[in-house]
């Protein structure tokens, strides 16, 4: 049973940072693309960036110069660092791969 889990989101200021996790079961994660979309209210969910199975990676344009994603294979672990956060960040964000996603992490980002 392919399972995802998420963490690391929460409350931070404008201009702050914050590491999101998403711990991968059930599948052999290193074989496998992933990414992490994001879903604000009254919004459609929308990629934000990719990592493929090689490291290659791609970000949406809103998020470019402050998103990093990145993968440790060994501990099936795929992680965005998101620095310089802005109000229109607020989301939750999914981790998916393939057809599966994670049960998402509220990111809110206020002052």
């Amino acid at each position: 049973q392919v399972q995802l889990v998420e963490s690391g989101g929460g409350l931070v200021q404008p201009g702050g940072s914050l590491r999101l996790s998403c711990v991968v079961s059930g599948m052999t994660f290193r074989s496998y693309d992933m990414a992490w979309d994001r879903q604000a209210p009254g919004k459609e969910r929308e990629l934000v960036a990719h990592i493929s199975s090689g490291g290659v990676t791609t970000y949406a344009d809103s998020v470019k110069g402050r998103f990093t994603i990145s993968r440790d294979n060994a501990k099936n672990t795929v992680y965005l660092q998101m620095n310089s956060l802005k109000g229109e960040d607020t989301a939750v964000y999914y981790c998916r791969c393939n057809a599966y996603w994670g049960q998402g992490t509220q990111v809110t980002v206020s002052s």
